[in-house]
């Protein structure tokens, strides 16, 4: 591994030491200016010949990739375009994601990185990040030590069972690790010399990857047990070992994976799980917004949640802390909170309860008292024309299960739907049907991005719930507050934050959540909420005084532009 040295010189300018001088230089992702090198720089760093004549500025540079992009096809064909960008000039893809985040955002995440996770091994150019086999059992840590860069702060790690809306695509789920530090990189700054993304490539058990003579992963059965569980062990105790200083975001683990990982290590070292946090998160925030847009307090409000997997036992957890904090207790919490899953609605009385489930089970008498006791229908249905619930929110994967019987039957004038499902035709309802049937009174957020919908007269944006406006201002926010753990203090925190940032216009016109085009703004005030919160927790390593805070968020904030270059004394020739 090597240091990546960026300094920030007295005159505000930023200087790297470069180890590589000519064709190995202009190679190289992190160093490499591409055309932009000045004749200067050619002359002292070996490049005269290597590059056409004229040197052009960064700005010109975007401007004719972005034409390049923008001339392709399909997304896919822009996903290939800009994965290619990527692998050449790392200042250049952050300069073009961060100037055209609403256009890139939905390509280089969701929902075109689900169709990349599933062609991965026909797409697949150059290799990112690292790859943990169970051949690797006994030195992971020799494996990671492999890694580019020595300082890494910020680690995303998938065993890509649970890949969005598509389940197990083995080797292919890596490009979700390398889409959300690409989110970390653009919306918070971090440095991509101090990321790195991870697969535990534990084998699939999907049989079209196994039949497939193209396959890069691990081609056998899933590992499980005592074995899956040894793996993971080892691979925590060797980021300890190497990478001391660095998050861990758990990413795509399926449901009991997810929670029991998230459980077992979250105090161990300073790690979370997007899928079950950070949706919570986002999902709290959205529920917060529309408690400002109805004029309905948040306790006041009654919430089906399809779904009881990570994400929607994650918002049902955050989701409590809220109502508690509000004073909510008893049976009132209980109520507050409804969760129906393939089997109906989640009562005490089922035959067997997973254990992650079991807080949110409603008791028979509960049950009883709405008329959805034992031998009652409990479908979606049945549980909202019997709770008629205020909040209707998706997170099961199950397109179309929001039906106009289902809104139809909610009991809010102005009913919070929220179909978060990815991608996009995993959602629950779309939102020019949800204003159909509710004859354009919804607030409507969704987990993918959505045409703005003409109903009635009005053009409604639909604001994107996406975990974009959570997780990277809670990484933003540990690192700089060098956390010593995760806290749902710290989500809680970014969940108010992301809703009180909402302007009254914005939720007058039905928008509540920002626009993506915002994202790096918002996570400012995110990473400062989570500082504070760390320090209000006891877990950052010391008190950052009020008034720093968003200045310590702001320094911390790298912009893609393009270092001065200074040659290190053992430069590498190629």
């Amino acid at each position: 591994m090597k240091r990546f040295l960026l300094e920030k010189r007295s005159d505000g300018a930023h200087a790297l030491r470069v180890p590589y001088r000519g064709a190995a230089l202009l190679r190289h992702p992190l160093y490499t200016k591409g055309t932009a090198f000045t004749q200067e720089e050619r002359e002292r760093l070996g490049l005269e010949g290597l590059v056409p004549d004229r040197v052009a500025t960064l700005d010109e540079q975007l401007e004719r990739v972005v034409g390049h992009i923008r001339r392709k096809d399909t997304p896919i064909e822009k996903y290939i375009g800009l994965a290619s960008l990527h692998d050449r000039n790392e200042h250049l893809f952050y300069r073009v994601l961060l100037d055209h985040l609403e256009e890139f955002l939905p390509i280089v995440y969701t929902p075109t990185v689900g169709l990349a996770c599933q062609e991965f091994s026909h797409i697949f150019r150059r290799a990112r990040g690292l790859w943990i086999t169970p051949q690797h059992r006994g030195r992971i840590e020799s494996v990671l030590q492999n890694g580019p860069f020595e300082d890494v702060r910020l680690i995303v790690v998938t065993d890509n069972e649970r890949i969005l809306g598509l389940g197990d695509q083995g080797a292919g789920g890596m490009w979700i690790p390398i889409g959300k530090l690409a989110l970390y990189t653009a919306a918070a700054g971090i440095h991509p010399a101090r990321t790195l993304p991870i697969s535990l490539d534990v084998g699939t058990d999907n049989e079209a990857l196994l039949r497939d003579p193209l396959y890069l992963g691990w081609r056998q059965e899933r590992l499980r047990g005592p074995d899956y569980e040894a793996l993971v062990a080892e691979f925590v105790e060797a980021v300890q070992t190497v990478f001391p200083r660095a998050l861990l975001q758990w990413e795509d683990f399926k449901k009991v994976n997810a929670l029991s990982l998230l459980e077992t290590y979250r105090n161990v070292l300073p790690s979370f799980n997007d899928d079950v946090q950070g949706t919570a998160a986002v999902g709290v925030a959205g529920l917060l917004a529309g408690a400002r847009a109805t004029g309905v307090a948040l306790e006041h409000h009654r919430v089906v949640i399809l779904g009881a997997g990570a994400a929607g036992v994650g918002i049902a957890r955050l989701l409590r802390r809220a109502l508690e904090a509000r004073g909510v207790q008893g049976d009132a919490l209980i109520r507050a909170t409804a969760h129906v899953d393939s089997q109906g609605l989640l009562v005490a009385d089922r035959e067997r309860v997973d254990d992650h489930k079991r807080p949110f089970a409603w008791p028979v008498s509960l049950a009883d008292q709405h008329g959805l006791g034992s031998g009652a229908p409990r479908d979606l249905l049945a549980t909202v024309k019997a709770l008629k619930p205020t909040a209707l929110i998706g997170t099961a994967g199950q397109t179309g299960a929001f039906t106009r019987q289902v809104l139809e039957a909610m009991g809010a004038d102005r009913p919070l739907v929220f179909p978060l499902s990815n991608p996009t035709h995993k959602a629950e309802a779309t939102p020019a049907d949800i204003f159909h049937w509710t004859q354009g009174r919804a607030f409507v957020a969704t987990g993918s991005p959505f045409d703005d919908v003409a109903h009635d007269g009005r053009t409604t944006r639909i604001g994107q719930a996406n975990n974009a406006f959570i997780f990277p201002g809670v990484g933003l926010g540990a690192i700089v507050s060098e956390a010593t753990r995760i806290t749902e203090g710290m989500f809680a925190a970014a969940a108010s934050e992301l809703a009180e940032g909402m302007s009254a216009e914005d939720l007058a016109a039905g928008a509540l959540f920002p626009r993506v085009r915002d994202l790096r703004a918002v996570t400012v005030r995110i990473a400062a909420a989570v500082v504070r919160a760390a320090c209000n927790d006891g877990v950052a390593a010391g008190d950052i005084a009020e008034g720093d805070v968003v200045a310590r968020v702001r320094g911390a904030m790298w912009e893609p532009d393009y270092p001065i270059l200074e040659v290190a004394e053992d430069a590498e020739d190629a």
